[in-house]
């Protein structure tokens, strides 16, 4: 049974919380001590309801306000698949959170207030879809029920938002028009939109192809670590297990050993103990090498046909996310997978206004949430693809070196 990583997105008060929450609700996914603790705590209880967003708004201050501030990952599965959710909160000062639980995602969710239209936060969270290079992106038209149900309203929105998306040239969009708070074409097929002929939500996140995702044609091995037993029936033993974050390794490849370039061939690929003809992304594997070489975590073991960027510069854009400034000349560190090394940001070449996607020149700083363009040197070479080409070796991390916490997602260039 495969995973799907989705994320939900939107405005405030769009319902990202309460879709969820229904999908939980209707897939029987919620336990039941957890159900009656909701039940207390649901505002409409005496009308016999359930305050759907209590299921994934855990924090305090988020049920106080009626609000999501922070990412909440949940659970559940059906007999097709299993799947993690990430519900990004809405407003503009927690783009950087948004920015956090799309990294991964395989598909986002974007909700559109079927009375509001596509504004400009549909537009920011689009922007940053786009940027991140989610594969799959649905547009759920919400709360139906408060516009009729009107097919004209649901056919603007689609026509409006069509027109953002190829200039933004996001490929793969789906709408589907539904009400989360009623359970409408989230489950099962609603009677009040039959003019709606495509399917549930349900079904396209358990149906929806995501093995053609996964780059199988650029072979790249991130080695997390060296394994020596040293022991007396394995005393020549030399393995290097990691991750494959692309592409296809198998014995008899010829290989080379990244950033410094030392040339081998695969003698053995291993998965869980026992020697396999081919290991494939993303699987985690054990490579043996034929020559003894020094190979080092942090390390990149790629084909000798399809080679990666190694560089000391690279160019990168980013998202801040530390309330202090960034300033060029700042020094930080850069993770890469398994690789982290000391950086320095040289210069701010741009900032991306993510509601017009011009680009602002001239920038002395970059501030909370801001998305900017720079240019980073590191102290030795990293590793890695343009996140437009290969978005599975592009991505990137600078750590404040004193506090050793996160400041901002970065998509190599």
């Amino acid at each position: 049974m495969d995973l799907l990583r989705f994320i939900t997105a939107g405005s405030v008060d769009d319902g990202k919380s309460t879709l969820i929450g229904r999908l939980l609700y209707d897939t029987d996914s919620i336990k039941v001590d957890q159900l009656e603790t909701i039940l207390k705590q649901s505002k409409n209880k005496s009308e016999g309801e359930i305050d759907l967003a209590l299921f994934t708004d855990g924090l305090r201050a988020e049920r106080e306000q009626g609000i999501t501030i922070d990412v909440a990952y949940k659970y559940f599965n059906t007999d097709k698949r299993k799947f993690i959710i990430a519900d990004a909160p809405g407003h503009i000062q927690y783009t950087r959170n948004m920015v956090t639980g799309a990294s991964n995602s395989d598909l986002i969710i974007i909700l559109v207030d079927a009375r509001q239209g596509v504004i400009e936060q549909t537009r920011r969270h689009s922007i940053i879809a786009s940027l991140l290079a989610i594969p799959h992106v649905v547009v759920t038209v919400n709360k139906m029920d408060m516009v009729h149900y009107s097919e004209a309203v649901y056919n603007d929105i689609v026509l409006d938002y069509m027109k953002m998306a190829e200039q933004l040239n996001i490929k793969d969009v789906t709408f589907i028009p539904i009400s989360a708070l009623n359970g409408d074409n989230i489950v099962k097929p609603s009677a009040n939109t039959p003019w709606y002929e495509g399917e549930t939500l349900l079904n396209l996140l358990e149906t929806i192809d995501i093995a053609n995702d996964i780059n199988h044609t650029d072979p790249r091995f991130a080695v997390q670590y060296v394994i020596r037993p040293q022991s007396e029936d394995l005393h020549d033993y030399r393995g290097y297990a990691g991750k494959v974050v692309s592409g296809v390794y198998k014995k008899g490849d010829l290989v080379t050993v990244l950033p410094e370039g030392i040339d081998s061939e695969i003698e053995a690929v291993e998965i869980n103990g026992e020697e396999v003809d081919v290991a494939f992304a993303p699987q985690s594997a054990v490579i043996r090498l034929k020559h003894d070489i020094d190979v080092n975590r942090g390390n990149v073991i790629a084909t000798q046909a399809n080679m990666p960027q190694v560089s000391q510069e690279v160019e990168a854009m980013l998202c801040w996310m530390d309330t202090k400034p960034l300033t060029p000349g700042n020094k930080y560190l850069i993770q890469v997978h398994g690789k982290t090394v000391r950086c320095v940001v040289k210069e701010i070449n741009y900032q991306l206004d993510v509601n017009t996607l011009q680009r602002h020149e001239n920038i002395s700083q970059a501030n909370l949430n801001d998305i900017v363009n720079v240019t980073i040197k590191t102290a030795s070479p990293i590793v890695f693809d343009s996140y437009e080409s290969l978005r599975a070796n592009g991505g990137a991390i600078l750590i404040d070196e004193t506090a050793f916490t996160t400041v901002a997602g970065c998509m190599l260039q």
